[in-house]
């Protein structure tokens, strides 16, 4: 691996970090409101909010305030609950846990389904299999997550077929067939259109792939149809769906927030909302901050994979 495009790239992923940080600071400091009035109640007396500010830290200067904030965004420690007292990590935590098992199966539901179907219709290209997938990822950009959501309770949580819970989590410890019983539909319903943009990545990237020279020459060689696409094809051809599915699990951290609401789904994105109806400010902050440090990271570490599986990425940075 070439060491400067490692460096570079931990360079962008500390700066993204830093502006983020900064980012739900400014915002979070600059919303309408008192932290005192939320803990003390809108009759607290002048004496008693001024006691709350110096306990919180916030009748210090700004600038000391977003050193103190930085520096517990490096820790982890983003104080106590306004609301309930409790430190804020324990409750982000496993809430954070329990989405990225959903977004895991998730993005399990795209790399079973979506890479699979691309490749065959890369090898079947211009036929009507091709088309028949190809139509289908249409469909599935063209639904918003919200609306699959709503359609997937509608007909698979309600008699007749009634086949799915329609909201709630059970832990693994549970069982994994009631685990992933509650998990499948919120899976799916945050996956579609992730599911069909993977697909026609992965379509086109291999496309470009069989087309190359190098397959051209396997072919002329005699090299059977089954070697030529999994043995030459493959390798090259799936680089880029690396980098897509790392891309788009900041899409599903985005979206988890509309489908955990749908759902019932005790998450980070239920959380939050939670937190912003009460004007929970560490709460917003730490559910805001850690998955979005919890994205860079995946691009970063995907990052690190292309660039292992193809050194050409690396030369070609500099």
């Amino acid at each position: 691996m070439n060491y400067l495009y490692l460096v570079k790239r931990t360079a962008i992923a500390l700066l993204s970090i830093f502006i983020v940080v900064s980012v739900v600071f400014g915002v979070t400091t600059l919303l309408p409101g008192s932290a005192a009035n939320i803990v003390l109640g809108t009759e607290a007396t002048d004496a008693a909010i001024e006691q709350v500010n110096e306990d919180l830290g916030l009748d210090r200067p700004l600038p000391v305030q977003y050193v103190d904030f930085v520096g517990g965004a490096v820790t982890g420690n983003f104080g106590n609950s306004l609301i309930s007292g409790q430190p804020v990590m324990e409750m982000v935590w496993p809430r954070l846990l329990r989405t990225l098992q959903l977004a895991a199966v998730a993005m399990l539901i795209s790399v079973v389904a979506a890479i699979p179907l691309g490749i065959v219709a890369a090898a079947k290209r211009d036929t009507v299999v091709d088309h028949v997938v190809t139509s289908g990822s249409y469909v599935g950009l063209s639904i918003p997550s919200f609306v699959s959501a709503t359609l997937l309770l509608l007909f698979l949580t309600t008699p007749p077929l009634d086949l799915f819970p329609k909201g709630g989590f059970v832990p693994i410890s549970d069982g994994v067939v009631p685990w992933l019983h509650h998990l499948l539909l919120p899976a799916i319903a945050m996956n579609t259109i992730i599911l069909a943009y993977v697909l026609r990545q992965t379509r086109s990237s291999m496309v470009e792939t069989l087309e190359s020279d190098y397959i051209r020459t396997a072919r002329l060689k005699g090299v059977a149809e089954r070697n030529v696409l999994f043995k030459h094809g493959l390798r090259n051809g799936l680089l880029p769906t690396v980098t897509v599915l790392a891309l788009n699990f900041g899409w599903m951290m985005g979206s988890v927030v509309i489908i955990e609401q749908i759902f019932a789904f005790p998450g980070i994105g239920e959380l939050i909302v939670q937190a912003i109806d009460n004007r929970d400010l560490p709460v917003i902050q730490a559910g805001i901050l850690v998955p979005t440090i919890a994205f860079i990271m995946a691009n970063f570490a995907a990052d690190i994979v292309y660039t292992l599986l193809d050194p050409r990425i690396s030369l070609g940075d500099e």
